[in-house]
């Protein structure tokens, strides 16, 4: 597992919610009130990552918002949140099971980035990468691999559990 970095002047935003309005979905900025929505959804979509539950919240709280859902029949399906881990940091970031494959991730992944380049950011930081996604992150947005930066050695070096 890597950090991986994006140059967010040079991205190209690429829009996927034409198509995924065709199936009833949406995504759009969190509104704060959707709080307990959210982080039940992250609770019970990913149990093996409950530290999402608390970088999601903390995202929530800035201002504006740090966090974009994917909405289906006024369910929590997806999320994305930046800033989170770290300024910079795109995650973390996930999408329910039964709706992979739609372009929710990669609309929440735009959506984000594209909020941080609106922020003035002109790098953004994708933290601590599952080995499956790093194709996906570089095919989206032209992200590269930064040399020797296992969570070991990159700012998750603080966490509890990391040595």
């Amino acid at each position: 597992m890597a950090d991986l970095l994006v140059k967010l002047y040079d991205m190209e935003f690429r829009d996927y919610g034409e198509r995924m309005a065709r199936e009833g979905i949406v995504v759009k900025r969190a509104f704060i009130s959707d709080k307990p929505r959210i982080l039940d959804f992250i609770r019970q979509a990913f149990p093996q990552s409950q530290g999402w539950v608390y970088e999601c919240e903390y995202a929530l709280s800035l201002n504006p918002g740090a966090c974009y859902i994917a909405v289906h029949q006024k369910r929590v399906v997806g999320f994305a949140c930046y800033d989170a881990s770290a300024k910079g940091f795109f995650g973390p970031t996930g999408v329910d099971e039964a709706f992979r494959g739609k372009g929710i991730g990669a609309q929440l992944l735009m959506k984000c980035l594209w909020s941080m380049r609106e922020q003035g950011y002109a790098y953004a930081v994708i933290g601590w990468s599952a080995e499956s996604a790093v194709e996906f992150y570089k095919r989206q947005t032209g992200a590269i691999e930064i040399p020797d930066s296992p969570p070991e050695k990159s700012i998750y070096r603080n966490m509890v559990d990391i040595e």
